[in-house]
């Protein structure tokens, strides 16, 4: 019975060992065979996911028999002929059954995708032919992080207490890829360039549909605009993609903290150019008070390594990019996506990586995309842009965008589908408003503040500068103290004896004594900030139109000027030692050529008498002394005939006297305003806005030097 046992095992063992049975005719009788059945069951009109795996071997074998017949040498007699003979007997039946089918046209690329059953298929066909089987190529690598830049990477200390106060990461089970309808329609079908033309052609307005915002009693939802409100609504009812397109001046930065915030999506980290890092910090202690901020500068010494929001500009995202990926970030958000346009530079791929991450841990991550570019021009720009929210891949739409293309129920090739394609797109989350379609929610006129922070070798003189300035007051006002008969002393800061130390300042600017004063101070930081206020103005012209460009110095002017020559943006400059013809000759252009964005103007020689209403956007680069200059400036753009509401944009200086003197202007428009409504409050002497900075200056470095002491 042993025996027996071993006789069966025996035969077991050799029928596993048995070769399969070659198919006498060769491969190219077995590809005769499956062409027949594909063409049989195309003309039954059956559409089976195994006619197309069918369809697509027997085109790749045909190919690569062609190529080997014609690379043996021993074919090339009459044999090799009668099988190439038949090869385009095969050739001509799959090109009659694709003309049938156009939607197998997209199997026959080059760069088709070749599945699991196809490739069992392929292998199966050459084995039964009786050919070697040639190793399967290796599977494409999934996409390597980016490589880190020539800096090297760090890990800011706090960032590494945050770590260690939580070392596992929460498991997050929603990060299980939803499930969405497998292609079938539109398998092999080349479909970014059709979406990308769906836009390019043009349309309505391209905005998804919001629901109306939840009426609320909160303080800061009675701040939002109605359009703002719709798209925290969208966001606190579970949409989590969007391509924020509104004009500039209507409240992005805003729309995007909120949304954030009805959407728990934190950690939250922000990506922003260098401009505007400053500004998001402060609108987020505006808007989302609750969620401490911070912000990275340098390799990030100094910031809060437990906030809820991280804001990192592009430049060194690559730096920081280590520690970000293994934060557990819930949401990003990145503003003027326009940057990462160029997928193979080293700043789209840091951003794309990132949000990749994300994505493979959270099925539903807040990823926002703002940018004011209309969307019908420079299309393909927007590729990395959906890459980023999660729409699609290298090669195709994926994920929610597939599922809904797939149910559209066309394909490319159909009359329809471009419109409903862009439709599905839209749908995924862009959002586009204008100023003149939400004019109702906007005031007429209003200045906004861009904070701007000054960190190479300009900010640091600046800060000395500052300090330089502020010792020279402290000295002055202890020299004042100790000349005092004895007993004539008071506790603490004599007030009225800073406003003379501050005044005695402000006229000695003359004397060569003083190195610095508020008015060469000033001058610096104008000077430091104009390429920063002109790189401001450039984004600006590009995405809303044309802007109008304010300065009190001629060195200001030029270096704004260079900034836009080397942009290849066209300008006009208007100033004040221009003759009276080609003064008007740059109005001209500025008003009448559409190619003309910029009108470089001398706050003091363009501020008035000029007719610049075809820009609803104002950059004003230095501050004025005062609130009627600046708004004189302003009113060149906000006339009668504007159709737009109109939007300044003041460049601060952040932690400079240039944030002072802003206040200080503010504070006295606001007493002015009052006095011509009526008030009878009286508007005292010291609206002095260059004694006030002095004033503020000198008071802030007693605060200070009382604090040292009585640590």
């Amino acid at each position: 019975m042993a025996r027996g046992a071993q006789r069966q095992n025996g035969a077991r063992t050799r029928t596993r060992r048995r070769p399969r049975r070659h198919d006498d005719g060769g491969i190219i009788a077995l590809l005769a065979k499956l062409v027949r059945e594909v063409e049989s069951a195309v003309q039954r009109g059956t559409d089976l996911p195994s006619t197309r795996t069918k369809f697509q071997v027997a085109a790749l074998l045909t190919r690569e028999e062609r190529a080997r017949i014609k690379a043996v040498e021993a074919k090339s007699g009459s044999r090799g002929a009668e099988d190439l003979k038949r090869l385009d007997g095969i050739a001509t039946i799959l090109a009659t059954t694709a003309a049938r089918d156009t939607s197998l046209l997209g199997l026959l690329a080059e760069d088709a995708v070749l599945s699991d059953r196809a490739r069992s298929l392929r292998r199966e066909l050459l084995e039964t032919a009786g050919l070697e089987v040639p190793e399967e190529p290796a599977a494409a690598p999934e996409p390597a992080a980016p490589k880190p830049d020539l800096q090297r990477r760090v890990v800011p200390v706090s960032v590494e207490s945050r770590q260690l106060a939580n070392p596992f990461l929460e498991p997050d089970y929603s990060a299980v890829a939803k499930r969405t309808a497998q292609p079938r329609r539109l398998v092999g079908w080349e479909l970014i360039e059709p979406l990308m033309k769906s836009f390019a052609e043009g349309g309505s307005l391209a905005c998804m549909d919001l629901p109306e915002p939840a009426t609320t009693r909160s303080t800061r939802a009675l701040d939002l605009m109605p359009h703002q409100g719709r798209l925290v609504a969208a966001a606190a009812a579970g949409h989590r993609t969007f391509l924020l397109a509104d004009e500039p001046g209507l409240g992005k930065t805003a729309q995007a903290l909120l949304a954030a915030e009805a959407a728990n999506a934190y950690p939250l980290l922000v990506v922003v150019p260098n401009v505007v890092k400053m500004n998001w910090a402060r609108e987020a202690e505006l808007w989302t008070p609750r969620h401490p901020a911070t912000v990275v500068h340098g390799d990030g010494e100094r910031i809060d390594g437990f906030a809820d929001i991280i804001i990192v500009n592009y430049e060194v995202l690559d730096r920081h990019a280590g520690w970000l990926q293994d934060l557990g970030l819930r949401g990003m958000v990145v503003d003027e996506a326009h940057y990462i346009k160029n997928r193979k530079s080293q700043r789209s791929q840091n951003v794309l990586h990132l949000s990749e991450r994300i994505r493979t841990r959270i099925a539903d991550p807040l990823l926002i995309a703002l940018t004011g570019t209309p969307l019908i021009n420079d299309i393909e720009d927007f590729r990395a842009i959906w890459q980023f929210l999660g729409w699609l891949d290298e090669t195709k739409p994926i994920g929610e965008l597939m599922g809904a293309l797939e149910k559209i129920g066309l394909t490319p090739a159909d009359r329809g589908f471009s419109p409903a394609a862009r439709a599905a797109v839209i749908d995924r989350g862009i959002v586009r408003r204008r100023k003149v379609d939400v004019a109702a929610d906007l005031p007429a006129r209003r200045v906004a503040d861009v904070p701007v922070e000054i960190d190479d070798e300009a900010g640091r003189s600046i800060r000395a500068a500052e300090q330089n300035l502020a010792r020279r007051l402290l000295t002055r006002y202890d020299r004042a103290l100790a000349a005092r008969p004895a007993g004539e002393g008071l506790e603490g800061i004599d007030h009225v004896l800073v406003r003379q130390v501050a005044a005695q300042e402000r006229a000695s600017k003359s004397t060569k004594k003083s190195s610095e004063n508020v008015f060469t101070m000033t001058r610096r930081i104008g000077q430091a900030k104009a390429g920063l206020a002109a790189d401001y103005a450039a984004q600006l012209a590009r995405s809303a139109g044309k802007v109008v460009f304010f300065a009190k110095h001629i060195d200001v002017m030029d270096t704004a000027e260079a900034t836009f020559a080397k942009r290849g943006i066209r300008y006009a400059s208007i100033r004040g030692d221009q003759s009276a013809s080609a003064r008007q000759k740059h109005i001209d252009a500025f008003t009448n050529d559409p190619e003309v964005a910029v009108a470089v103007c001398s706050l003091t020689a363009a501020g008035v008498g000029l007719n610049l209403q075809v820009a609803s956007n104002m950059v004003l680069a230095e501050l004025s002394w005062t609130d009627a200059e600046q708004t004189q400036a302003i009113d060149r753009i906000h006339r009668i005939g504007q159709e737009e509401p109109v939007t300044a944009w003041r460049i601060i200086a952040a932690q400079t006297l240039d944030t002072r003197i802003a206040e200080l202007i503010d504070a006295k428009a606001g007493l002015a305003a009052r006095a011509l409504d009526g008030d009878d409050q009286e508007i005292p002497d010291s609206a002095d806005v260059q004694l006030e900075a002095l004033v503020t200056l000198l008071e802030d470095a007693l605060g200070s030097r009382a604090g040292g002491q009585e640590d």
